[in-house]
């Protein structure tokens, strides 16, 4: 077990820095668990580009929050049972670009066996989990996916496998491209507001999705899926909308009667449990993610996976940062 431990500091927009800590004793119900690597979130891209309300630098280790590692220490009272000792797990930690990152052990979720070889970004997958659980998806409906970046591909996947029509509304061919290895049943172009419509029209028999996720995050996106939702359908608001207040068309939403659900979960412990439910869907083989996995970094390389995540190149759809000496 080494004294130290690497951790980026985000000292300035567009800029991170290293520095090495010493490694610390977790505190009593928490573990320590040595990172093997970090998926890299979109959510955190306007953190690192910079905006007026943000402090710098951010504390060691932000805003990195999906890894994965082996367990290292345990914590005082901490039931060896449940959580051992060099147990393979994802956390939840905003601490993660980092070698090393400590979380309450309820916040730590064992991997199966299975995926011993596998890279596994818990958090976002248990995003998905959690977004599709919600969603409440059957096998007869037809369920509209705007927006295919890693989210979005994650969700087509789980909805083509429930034998739902699944329509995924994507704006780059690669993304267009992924979204049918994923099973889409049909992948929509998206481009124009009224085509895109009349297309799903045509799909549904003129009265539009039972479920329509929105992944994007933006006006237009959600102003799209709006008007993809048939009369009694459920809206899925899966983006993350982080830069202000959005305006809808209650009067469209009312005459349709629509459920209209915000996906994202806050509690730490929901969390997790789509966490474990995405391992055991990676495991059992109704989840494939490695193929979205497309670009690799290494820790002190975090600055170019940023700008790979905001630039979007052709043929990305995540950057996995990897912490290997």
């Amino acid at each position: 077990m080494s004294a130290d431990y690497l951790a980026a500091f985000l000292a300035a927009p567009g800029r991170f820095e290293y520095r090495r800590l010493p490694v610390s004793t977790p505190a009593p119900g928490h573990a320590r668990v040595r990172l093997h690597g970090c998926g890299v979130c979109g959510s955190n891209l306007p953190v690192w580009e910079g905006r007026d309300w943000f402090k710098y630098p951010l504390s060691p280790g932000e805003p990195g929050h999906e890894a994965w590692g082996l367990v290292e220490e345990l914590g005082p009272d901490v039931d060896g049972t449940k959580l051992r000792v060099g147990d393979r797990v994802a956390l939840l930690s905003a601490n993660a670009f980092a070698e090393v990152a400590t979380a309450p052990v309820d916040q730590i979720v064992p991997i199966p066996a299975a995926l011993d070889s596998r890279e596994f970004p818990g958090e976002p997958l248990g995003c998905a989990v959690n977004v599709f659980r919600r969603a409440n998806i059957l096998p007869h409906h037809h369920v509209a996916i705007v927006g295919i970046g890693f989210l979005g591909a994650v969700l087509t996947q789980l909805v083509a496998h429930t034998g739902a029509k699944t329509y995924a509304i994507a704006r780059r061919p690669f993304a267009q491209q992924m979204a049918a290895r994923m099973g889409a049943t049909r992948v929509v172009a998206m481009d124009d507001h009224w085509r895109i419509i009349e297309e799903i029209k045509g799909l549904t028999g003129g009265v539009g999705c039972d479920r329509v996720i929105e992944c994007v995050g933006l006006q237009w996106p959600l102003d799209l899926a709006s008007e993809l939702v048939r009369e009694r359908g459920r809206l899925v608001i899966a983006g993350y909308h982080q830069d202000g207040p959005r305006q809808v068309n209650m009067q469209s939403w009312n005459w349709r009667g629509l459920d209209v659900i915000n996906a994202h979960e806050r509690d730490p412990l929901v969390y997790a449990l789509g966490v474990a439910g995405a391992a055991t869907a990676v495991a059992e083989g109704r989840l494939d993610p490695a193929p979205l996995y497309t670009h690799r970094f290494r820790l002190t390389e975090l600055d170019q996976a940023f700008t790979h995540l905001r630039e979007r190149p052709e043929g990305f759809c995540k950057a996995i940062v990897h912490y290997d000496r």
